[in-house]
Parts: C-alpha cells; structure tokens; sequence
C-alpha cells in the first residue's frame, strides 16, 4: 500500500507577524532531521499577483526563486532553514488564483455555472497545495494573515475542507498566537490567545497543536490555561519565548513534546539528528575576540526585514570567519564619509527608485578611493559604475533610471524593457548563469569560472562606456555568456571592491555562506 501524503497546516492568531514562517521552517527542520522529505508553501491572502510590486518598507524584502517568482521573504526563511531550492508553485497569492479563475470562466470552462469563492477558488487553492507537495512525503503550508481576516477565510475554509479530501489523519493543524505581558499588573494574559482560538474553531478547525509565542519565558500556567480554553491537550501546547536567535527554535521544537506529536503523525520514530543546528547556534551565540563592523547602506531604515537576505547572509559569513559581527545602518539619504569611516567595510544592497541614489554613489566612491572593503549587489554595482565614471571625468554619468535625460548613462533600460517600468513580473528574474575572468577576485572566491546567481533588476551597465569605467578603477570581472551584459565589477587595486548585478544573498545558508560576502568580511578582518 502506497504511503500517504502528509500535510502541515500552520496558521495564526492575534496578530501577524507572530512567527508562523519560522515555526513552519522549524517544524520542516526537524522533520528533516529524521529523514523525512519535506516540501513547503506559502499562502497569501493578498489579491496581489506575486510580491514584485508590494511596498519593501511595509512587507519586507521581495524574495526571489530560481525561476524567478517573486514572493514573501518567508520562503527565504524556508530555503535557509530546509537547504532546498524552491519554485513558483511554493508561493501561492490569492489574486493570481482569482485572475486564472476568471481567465477560465471568460473562456467558457465552467459550462455556464456559477463562479464562487466556495467551491471555486477553495478549490484551486487546494489543488494549488496538492501540486506543491508532489516529492515529498510531508507538505508544510503557512497561511498567511491572522485567523478572522476578510481576505483569508477563503483559505481558511479551503484546508478545512482539504482534510476531506485527503482524510483527516493527514492533515496536522497547528495554531500559532501571541501572548503578551503586561507589566502594570505583571501577568500573561491569555485572552487574546483564546479569542484567536475560538476564531479557528468558528471555522471549523480544531488545532492539533498550539504554538505560543511570547516576549520572555512564560510559566507552565499558561500552557494550561491555553489547552483548557483551546480544547486541545496540553502536551500539544509549545511555548516559545523570544530566542537569543530563530536558528534556536529547530532544537526547541525537537526537545519539546510537539516532537512527539510529529512523531505520531509521520509515523517515522527515528532520532532527529540536531547535530547542525547545535552548531549554528553555537557559532551565532559565541562571542569571538575578533570584531568587524560592516556599513549597510540603505534607504529604508524602520524595518530590518527589508534586507533580512543580506543581514543572514553577512551573519553566516561572520560565523565561518570567527568574527563578533556588528552591522551599522547608514541612512542612503543622508550619507556623507563621516558616515563611512566608521566602518571596516561597506556593503550596498538592491534598490530601486531615486531616493538614496546619491548616498550609495558616494558610498563606493569612497570604498574605491580608500581601499575600504566594498560589497554591491545589484544596485550596488550600478552605483559603483556610475562613482568610477565620474571619477574619469563624466561628470553627468547616471543611471536613465534616476536621470532620463543624461546623455552619459553607464547604466541604462535593457532592450524590451522599455515603457514596463512600472509593471509587475516584467524584471529580469531568476537563475542567470555567468562568465568570470580567470584570474580575478570573483573568480578567486567562487573558485570556478562559471556561476549562477539568482537576478531582479531592469537596467543594465551601459558597455560604450566602458573605458571611462575602466579609467574609473574598475573592470569588468564576469558577463553573460552572451557577452552582453554585465554581471561583475571589481577594482583590481583594491583589497576587496566587488559587486554583482544578481543577488547573491538569496543563495547564502546559515551552515554554508555565500563566497561573495565570506570575501568581504575576510578583507574587513
């Protein structure tokens, strides 16, 4: 007899944010630990297509696949944790399930019936998880949003539904909500818990498991508490106190009673092997004597998540050198080289729009012409071409992106990018392979003349101007196979000056950095 598939369902409560990303990764983390094959998705109730176009102050960092789907930066969370590629079929937004749900039903595909959000499009989004999970024998889904919004009870009443489909002992519900303390009266309260609960259950789900997150350590009361009011067993109620790192939360859940749980449903018993996991965190928690101090330079400073790919990709870096790791925030709309001289090293992440274009570009002039470390990624490549074509004299050298009528633009529109400035799914996205100079820096750190890096951006290095880069400082260090366009940068005088116009950060894990930012902080050391 065929082995069942097995189905995670994790949803939230109280308010977003609460950590369901990290608890699916974690949950997905253990199960690998015991050698199970493990798939994971992301469902969003936004009548957004894809992430492409949503606001990175508000939602964090556009996460982006190999094959070039732009989604939340949970699925970073996913592929960092689980170590696995993944694709356009882990991300699943409701507008791109209402846009084919209308696409058919404009091509006659419903035979006259009525379009509804029940059975329709609860429908699709369950085959839209069937179809995620092929490969694996557990399929973890996060449903985005907090239990009760308008926009999700679609997908709420879809894995509801789902465990008819699939029959109810392989689906596992676990329900994760926040807790908060109150200090004027120095108790938890669990109230806003038991509302989130009763919410789910109004849905017609009772969870199997109950997550609860809380700012410091909680006492084994609430536990209780949340169970009775709950209707679930107290072994299947976790507490989960802020940790000193979320790569802490993988030992956590392996240690606790939910592991039973998993046991019972995946019916595999074998002993999860943590052993990686207790090293990561060792690195992170450890103090080394050796500091480095690396300069981000970036416009939008209110939300860390922005960048949160680079910042995991400059921790694991740090890690694997032995480095006490500080990263400074340096305000791209303000910044000056007073700014800059605080740093061993300097790193400019991706970007678009004006705002802040004029801090980056001093950022690698003063990178260039100080022999400080330098990393840019994507945008930070563009602004280093434009600092070293000033340097050689064009004065007026910019990007048609920030100044369309320059008639000195090193970085410009790629062919067929013109007039879809503003669209959503129309970058160049995803795997790009690249050719590397023999002999040069980036060749050196990836330790092969050949690369493929994941991409997101519209503009290109302007090749006609190449010289005046060149008498700038700077040479090119790899291209497209094609030749055609530019794919690495770097100062062959300078210690460590590099940029890329991919994103390599998508590509760094905890247990295996990414060589790019191992180089930067190797020079900054």
């Amino acid at each position: 007899m065929a082995k069942k598939q097995k189905y995670i369902f994790v949803t939230g409560g109280v308010l977003s944010g609460v950590g369901k990303g990290i608890t699916a990764a974690s949950i997905g983390a253990v199960l690998q630990a015991r050698g199970i094959a493990v798939s994971v998705q992301k469902c969003d109730p936004y009548l957004n297509v894809d992430a492409g176009l949503l606001n990175p102050a508000e939602h964090g960092e556009c996460f982006v696949t190999k094959d070039g789907a732009e989604t939340d930066l949970d699925l970073g969370h996913y592929e960092r944790f689980l170590d696995i590629e993944l694709t356009q079929k882990n991300a699943t937004l409701s507008g791109r399930l209402l846009m084919q749900l209308i696409a058919d039903e404009r091509a006659g595909k419903f035979g006259g019936k009525t379009v509804q959000l029940v059975p329709h499009l609860t429908r699709s989004i369950q085959d839209s998880i069937e179809e995620a999970s092929v490969g694996s024998d557990v399929h973890i889904v996060e449903i985005g949003g907090t239990v009760g919004d308008y926009e999700g009870l679609s997908f709420v009443e879809a894995i509801r539904e789902f465990a008819s489909r699939v029959g109810r002992e392989n689906c596992l519900y676990v329900h994760v909500v926040y807790v908060p303390f109150i200090g004027t009266s120095k108790e938890f309260k669990t109230k806003p818990a038991q509302n989130a609960l009763n919410d789910l259950r109004g849905f017609g789900i009772v969870p199997d498991a109950v997550v609860v997150r809380t700012d410091d350590p909680a006492p084994v009361s609430v536990a209780r508490k949340i169970a009775l009011f709950g209707g679930v067993h107290e072994d299947a109620v976790l507490l989960m106190p802020n940790a000193c790192t979320v790569y802490q939360v993988p030992l956590t859940i392996a240690s606790s009673k939910l592991s039973g749980l998993l046991v019972k449903f995946t019916g595999n018993n074998r002993e999860a092997d943590m052993s990686s996991w207790h090293k990561i965190v060792k690195k992170q928690i450890s103090k080394p004597a050796k500091k480095v101090s690396i300069g981000m330079v970036a416009k939008y400073m209110d939300n860390e998540d922005t960048y949160i790919s680079v910042l995991e990709a400059l921790k694991s870096a740090a890690w694997a050198e032995n480095v006490d790791l500080n990263i400074g925030w340096i305000d791209a709309t303000t910044a000056k080289n007073s700014d800059f001289k605080k740093y061993d090293g300097l790193i400019v992440p991706g970007g678009f729009g004006a705002r802040g274009i004029e801090g980056k570009v001093a950022a690698a002039k003063y990178a260039l012409e100080n022999d400080v470390p330098y990393l840019g990624l994507c945008l930070g490549l563009q602004v280093a071409v434009i600092a070293a074509a000033r340097k050689a004299g064009l004065r007026n050298a910019n990007s048609s992106e920030f100044d369309s009528a320059t008639d000195e633009n090193v970085v410009y529109i790629m062919n067929g990018q013109e007039g879809k400035e503003s669209t959503g799914g129309t970058l160049r996205l995803g795997d790009y392979e690249a050719v590397l100079t023999k002999g040069s820096k980036v060749a050196k750190q990836y330790g092969s003349t050949k690369t493929t890096e994941r991409h997101r951006h519209r503009y290109e290095v302007n090749q006609k101007f190449l010289p005046e880069i060149n008498a700038g400082g700077l040479t090119v260090s790899g291209l497209s196979p094609d030749g055609k366009l530019v794919e690495y940068i770097e100062a062959p005088n300078h210690q460590y000056f590099v940029a890329t116009q991919a994103h390599p950060e998508f590509k760094s894990r905890p247990n295996r950095p990414h060589p790019l930012f191992l180089g930067l902080i190797k020079a900054a050391k």
